[in-house]
């Protein structure tokens, strides 16, 4: 069984929407990552993903969340906070909603549950802004 994921969610045609697939494309290049994490693109695939979560016990969601903070800004969510985030948004949220709900009914939630989320800017175009390219790759 894996006991740990980071799981990226966007829409790579929909700019800043693409964070946590970017993030996992940038994390699957460092050798910081530890053996047995595993990284997944989980891209807009919401309920389809529910496979591949059930069983995990910790999953790190990277995602880009329209929270209200201004852009670039780096939100953390943990466990239950995670129900309480606005509706609608991002384009995949209502999946990712769904998802979890499921893994809730089939007692798969897994025990630790966080979500880093950057604040999007643009979103529209393939290429990300300045302040997320940024977040992704400091430096």
């Amino acid at each position: 069984m894996t006991k740990s994921m980071v799981l990226g969610l966007g829409n790579l045609v929909h700019a800043d929407d693409g964070a946590g697939v970017h993030a996992i494309q940038a994390l699957s290049r460092d050798p910081r990552v530890p053996p047995g994490v595993v990284l997944l693109d989980g891209g807009t695939q919401g309920l389809s993903l529910l496979h591949h979560i059930s069983g995990i016990l910790r999953l790190l969601v990277i995602d880009a969340i329209d929270a209200g903070a201004p852009a670039g800004t780096v939100l953390v969510f943990e466990g239950k906070a995670l129900r309480g985030l606005p509706g609608r948004a991002s384009v995949h949220s209502l999946g990712f909603a769904d998802m979890m709900i499921a893994l809730e009914l089939l007692g798969e939630t897994p025990p630790k549950l966080w979500s880093s989320a950057c604040s999007p800017h643009l979103l529209s175009g393939a290429r990300n802004s300045p302040n997320l390219s940024r977040k992704l790759c400091p430096g």
